[in-house]
C-alpha cells in the first residue's frame, strides 16, 4: 500500500529541513531520510555562513567575491539574489535557537579564503551541528511534518510508473527502501523535493559523509532532468594526513585567522609561490598548489601551521578540531597539522530555477544536489548553507503558491520484484564501488588530462553495464542502489569534463590550459 503525502522532502539537511518547515504551515510533508537525520553533511560543515552583516561590508562585494572564485560560470541574477536573501535566513536560524558566536554584543565574523570582508557567522567550528540540531527539534515539534529515517531512495515515480502509464515526465513521489521492514515502500505525493546533497563519495578521498553517492542527481537525471557542470568538483585543501582517521576537514578557518602552508621536509611557506593571497586564494587553487608540491617531491602531506597564534586563541577558535588532534597526539598550538586535499563539494547537479523547480512537473530540488547558478565554477567558502536555507525556502514558497496548478496524483504500480532473487555476490558491489573510487581519483581528480579522462570513460562505460546487469538480476540493497547511483554519477562527471575544452575554476586540465572569453554551463540532457 501506498503511503500518501502532500509533501515528500528527500533528505534531512539543511536545504531538506527549511523546506519542510516552511512547507508544513498547512501541508503534511514527510521528510527521508537514507540513515539517522542526522547523518548528512549539514552536520559536518565547521565552517560557517557567510552574510553581510556589518559595516563596511556591501552586497555589492559579497556578489563580487562570489562571481571571482565562481569564475564567472555564475549566474549573477541568483547570485544577487542569493546574498541578499542572507541576512534574513540568518536571522531565521537565530530565531530557531542556533547560538552564533558573539563578541562585544553582536556577532562574531570571521574571515574565509576569498572573502574580501568578515562576513561568516558560525558557531565555533562546529556550526553545521549546530544549524543541524535547530533544524531538526522544530522539525520534530511540528505535527504536520513526518520524519521517517533509513529510507533509501531508489527512484523517483514518474508516469511510466503509473498504473494507466504516461510519458509526461511528471513526478509523484519516490520508491524507497525501508532498512528496517527490508521491504520497498511507495510514496506519494503531489510535489517532492530533492534535498540529497552531493556525489563526493564517488572518489577515493573525500570529506563528503558516507551517504553522498549523488543519489538524487542520479535519480533526477534518470527521471529525465537535466544536470549542469558536474565537472566542477570541489576538492577541499586541507584535510587530516593520520592512517587511524579517515575524511576529518580542518576547516578553511583555520587558514582565515592566520593558519600556514609549509613544505614538511623544508618548512618553505609555498603559497605566496603560486598566488599573491597566500593561504587566503580561492580553494581550488590552494587545493591545485598542495597537489603539486606533494607530486613533484613525492610526499604524503603538507604541513598546516597556525602555533604561531596564541594557544587560548586557537583553542577557543577551533575547539573540535583542538579536542581530535590532541586525541590522535597532534597539538596544533604547538606544532603544524599534516593535511592533503579530498573532495569536498559537488559544484554541479540538477538544474534548478530561482524557486527551486527543476525540468520535471513536480519535482523540486535545494542544496547541494542542484546547480542553482550561485556557485559557478568554485564554490565561495560558506555559501553552501546558505545555500540550502534560501533554496530550501524558495521551493517551499513556490509549492505552496501554486498549490492548485499542481498536477494531480496518478495511481501508481507497487514496487514489482517478482522477476528478482536475493544476491549470492555481495563482493561485486564492493569490487567496482572501490574501482570507481580509485580511478575517478587518479583521472578525474584535481589536475586533469583528456588522456586520463578517456581511460575514464572507459571504464566507467564497462561497469556500467556490468551494474545495470547486476540491478536487473538481484533484490535491491542499500550498497546496490548507491552502487547504481554512483555509477551514473561517475559518468556524469566524466562526460561533462570532456565536453569542457578550457581550464575554469575547479576544471583543470594540463591540454586546455586557458580559460574561454565567454563562459558556458556544460549542460547535460537525458
Amino acid at each position: 500500500m501506498a503511503q500518501n503525502f502532500d509533501v515528500l522532502v528527500i533528505g534531512s539537511g539543511a536545504a531538506g529541513l527549511t523546506a519542510a518547515l516552511n512547507l508544513a504551515t498547512d501541508k503534511r510533508v514527510a521528510v527521508i531520510a537514507k540513515g539517522p537525520l542526522s547523518d548528512g553533511a549539514t552536520g559536518w560543515a565547521q565552517g560557517g555562513i557567510a552574510a553581510v552583516l556589518e559595516e563596511g561590508d556591501s552586497f555589492e562585494a559579497h556578489v563580487e567575491d562570489t562571481m571571482i572564485a565562481g569564475a564567472g560560470l555564475n549566474d549573477r541574477n541568483v547570485v544577487e539574489h542569493v546574498v541578499g536573501a542572507a541576512p534574513a535566513a540568518i536571522q531565521r536560524l537565530i530565531e530557531l535557537g542556533v547560538p552564533f558566536a558573539e563578541e562585544d554584543g553582536a556577532l562574531h565574523l570571521t574571515r574565509e579564503g576569498g572573502h574580501s570582508h568578515r562576513r561568516i557567522v558560525h558557531v565555533a567550528d562546529a556550526t553545521g551541528w549546530a544549524v543541524q540540531q535547530a533544524l531538526e527539534r522544530a522539525a520534530a515539534a511540528n505535527p504536520n511534518i513526518v520524519l521517517l529515517p533509513e529510507m533509501v531512495a531508489i527512484d523517483l515515480i514518474t508516469g511510466r510508473h503509473g498504473e494507466k502509464f504516461s510519458t509526461d515526465g511528471t513526478v509523484h513521489g519516490l520508491y524507497a527502501y525501508s532498512r528496517s521492514s527490508r521491504k520497498v515502500e511507495t510514496l506519494t505525493a503531489r510535489a517532492t523535493v530533492l534535498a540529497t546533497g552531493g556525489a563526493g563519495r564517488v572518489y577515493l578521498y573525500s570529506t563528503a559523509p558516507r551517504g553522498a553517492t549523488g543519489d538524487g542527481i542520479a535519480m533526477a537525471w534518470r527521471a529525465g532532468c537535466r544536470v549542469s557542470n558536474m565537472e566542477m568538483m570541489q576538492f577541499h585543501p586541507t584535510c587530516l594526513y593520520h592512517l587511524e582517521t579517515k575524511n576529518f576537514l580542518i576547516t578553511e578557518a583555520v587558514r582565515g585567522e592566520g593558519g600556514i602552508l609549509k613544505h614538511p621536509l623544508t618548512g618553505h611557506r609555498f603559497m605566496p609561490d603560486y598566488d599573491e593571497r597566500g593561504e587566503l586564494a580561492p580553494r581550488d587553487v590552494v587545493a591545485r598548489a598542495i597537489d603539486n608540491e606533494i607530486k613533484r617531491d613525492g610526499l604524503d602531506y603538507v604541513h598546516l601551521d597556525i602555533s604561531h597564534r596564541e594557544p587560548e586563541f586557537v583553542r577557543a577558535h577551533f575547539p573540535n578540531i583542538y579536542e581530535k588532534l590532541i586525541s590522535l597526539g597532534i597539538d596544533m598550538t604547538k606544532g603544524p597539522i599534516p593535511v592533503v586535499p579530498a573532495q569536498h563539494y559537488t559544484c554541479g547537479g540538477v538544474v534548478v530555477d530561482l524557486a527551486g523547480r527543476t525540468d520535471a512537473p513536480g519535482l523540486y530540488a535545494a542544496g547541494e544536489v542542484t546547480e542553482s547558478g550561485l556557485h559557478g565554477a568554485n564554490r565561495l567558502a560558506s555559501n553552501s548553507l546558505l545555500e540550502c536555507l534560501v533554496f530550501g525556502e524558495a521551493a517551499a514558497h513556490d509549492i505552496l503558491s501554486r498549490w492548485d496548478e499542481l498536477p494531480p496524483l496518478a495511481k501508481v504500480r507497487e514496487w514489482d520484484e517478482s522477476r528478482v532473487t536475493d544476491s549470492d555476490e555481495e563482493v561485486v558491489i564492493a569490487q567496482t564501488w572501490g574501482e570507481i573510487r580509485r580511478f575517478m581519483w587518479n583521472y578525474v581528480g584535481i589536475v586533469r588530462t583528456t588522456k586520463r579522462l578517456e581511460r575514464a570513460k572507459r571504464r566507467i562505460d564497462m561497469l556500467r553495464q556490468e551494474v545495470t546487469d547486476y540491478y536487473a538480476h538481484f533484490r535491491v540493497t542499500p550498497d546496490l542502489i548507491e552502487l547504481r547511483n554512483l555509477v551514473e554519477v561517475a559518468d556524469l562527471i566524466i562526460r561533462s569534463a570532456l565536453a569542457r575544452r578550457e581550464s575554469r575554476g575547479l576544471h583543470f586540465t594540463r591540454d586546455f590550459q586557458r580559460t574561454l572569453a565567454h563562459a558556458r554551463d556544460t549542460v547535460l540532457a537525458p
